[in-house]
């Protein structure tokens, strides 16, 4: 596995050891060699996977284990065809229920959801499953003003995040000081912290943060 995708991004390199969950963050939002849950029963019996590149079998290859390594970002990953959907409503200010009703709608559609943000009068999803779009939107304009964002890509920097470690969301967010962003998740996850912009500007975000944070 590399720290981008070699595919848009100059002077990749190999990742040698992930973590578990750092793997399975990547794997959720975009490193295609890698599914979310294949490695999860080797995760609980605490089994290390080594990702091997056919084309190279004498190469060392990426070991995946219960072994955190502190203080290091690990790899940036890119995830397409994301919908973004803003619900803005003065029904949210102090109630309680709001939400939960929100996201009935998109269970009701088994439309799962990627990034959350709220505010006190608002709250923004993203969603990479437009079957039912429509649908979810005719709902959601029962409890509010509904905007929709179409053609967004989610990007996901993965490694130590804890919110200790002090200035690394600040690294991530500079490299991407000349690109408008739509939404930003923290805080959700120790090892992850996700970017939604526009899909146009995936490749010189991506460029970005290997630039500054590697």
């Amino acid at each position: 596995m590399h720290n981008n995708d070699p595919r848009v991004v100059d002077k990749t390199e190999a990742v040698r050891q992930l973590n578990f969950e750092e793997a399975a963050e990547l794997a959720y939002f975009g490193a295609k060699i890698l599914h979310p849950t294949c490695v999860q029963p080797a995760k609980y019996a605490g089994i290390p996977v080594r990702l091997k590149n056919t084309m190279a079998p004498d190469a060392e290859g990426t070991i995946i284990d219960n072994v955190i390594m502190r203080g290091k970002i690990k790899a940036v990953a890119a995830k397409d065809n994301i919908t973004a959907i803003k619900i803005k409503s003065s029904r949210m200010l102090l109630a309680t229920g709001f939400l939960r009703k929100v996201f009935e709608i998109f269970e009701s559609y088994q439309t799962p959801i990627d990034m959350v943000c709220t505010s006190e009068v608002g709250v923004s999803v993203s969603i990479d499953n437009q079957t039912h779009l429509h649908e979810i939107v005719n709902e959601l304009k029962k409890y509010g003003t509904v905007t929709v964002d179409n053609d967004m890509c989610i990007i996901c920097v993965v490694g130590d995040l804890d919110w200790s470690n002090l200035g690394f969301e600040t690294l991530a967010t500079d490299a991407l000081k000349n690109i408008p962003v739509r939404m930003i998740s923290y805080g959700g996850s120790n090892y992850n912290i996700s970017f939604l912009i526009k899909a146009m500007d995936t490749k010189r975000a991506l460029q970005s943060l290997s630039d500054t944070l590697f």
